[in-house]
């Protein structure tokens, strides 16, 4: 559904994107994530036909985005960072302007139309200018705009920003519902946005892919994956007891909430060891988790050692 070969984009002497290639199929949701001046805003315009790559190729539904641009932008949904608008139009009218500009039939606009204000609870704004909206609203009206074609494609930049946490959960349980019939690109920075609707995520700094996997595959690289951690008032006791669990390759306490956490050697599963050295001991424990992994510990780990890699 989407396709990339070698795609890039320069400024100058400025490499923004340096020749990325991917390819996504249908019903994924590819998160796309990246910290500040990575290069993710630059790659979702050049897919969605905003702006013109420097060097290679994308397709959207087989439909090259330079040779075939019209063909390309029916089959997208595009919000754009910021959600931008006409603030001094009504919420209604600017959707029936973008209505007009997609060319809806006259058969199914009124059921697009209705479809989109629906699924983003707009029908208390919609006499309102969209520049006496409260950000979030903004935003929820910038989504609309990119589904009322009902595109198969959606290109979504930041698209919680400015959501409060209610709002936040309403546009993920979009996401998802519209996920079993299109294919979608998230670009964000908030890690829990990737567990909340992301089926695969590619991690990019400095305009180059670093990583692309499931989130699980991704949370596996964390050292926090297969971890024990557990909160007890007598940590000194549960300290030692773990200590002699064979399996354990170091143990750290959190000064804050003396929080601890035994990490385990490679491939060696130590949940059931520590559970059974702290019944052991009798010592009382309040919680105790297996650690899945930390995403946001493996996405500074990955970026971080780019930029460190790009000073030497």
């Amino acid at each position: 559904m989407i396709e990339t070969n070698a795609l890039g984009k320069r400024y100058g002497d400025f490499t923004a994107v340096d020749a990325i290639t991917f390819k996504v199929e249908p019903g994924q949701v590819l998160g796309f994530l990246g910290p500040n001046g990575a290069g993710k805003s630059t790659t979702m315009k050049m897919i969605a036909g905003f702006l013109a790559p420097s060097s290679g190729s994308a397709t959207v539904c087989g439909f090259d985005v330079e040779r075939q641009p019209l063909d390309a932008k029916r089959s997208v949904g595009y919000l754009p960072e910021g959600a931008p608008s006409y603030g001094e139009m009504g919420v209604r009218e600017f959707l029936e302007f973008i209505a007009d500009m997609r060319g809806i039939p006259a058969d199914v606009r009124r059921k697009r139309l209705d479809d989109a204000v629906g699924r983003l609870n707009l029908e208390g704004v919609l006499e309102q200018s969209i520049d006496t909206l409260s950000k979030g609203f903004r935003r929820r009206v910038g989504l609309a705009q990119a589904i009322v074609h009902d595109p198969k494609v959606l290109i979504l930049d930041e698209p919680t920003d400015g959501l409060d946490p209610n709002q936040k959960h309403e546009v993920r349980t979009l996401i998802n519902a519209m996920a079993r019939d299109k294919t979608i690109i998230v670009s964000t920075h908030v890690l829990e946005e990737v567990h909340a609707v992301c089926n695969r995520a590619i991690i990019i700094a400095r305009g180059r892919i670093l990583a692309d996997a499931t989130p699980a595959d991704l949370e596996a690289r964390s050292r926090y994956h297969q971890a024990v951690s557990l909160s007890t008032t007598n940590v000194a006791a549960a300290r030692e007891a773990l200590s002699r669990i064979a399996d354990v390759a170091a143990i750290e306490v959190d000064a804050q909430d003396n929080r601890i956490t035994a990490f385990p050697k490679p491939g060696k599963p130590i949940f059931a060891a520590v559970n059974e050295a702290l019944k052991g001991q009798d010592i009382v424990v309040r919680e105790l988790a297996l650690e899945g992994g930390r995403l946001d510990e493996v996405f500074r780990t990955i970026t971080q050692g780019e930029a460190q890699e790009a000073r030497a």
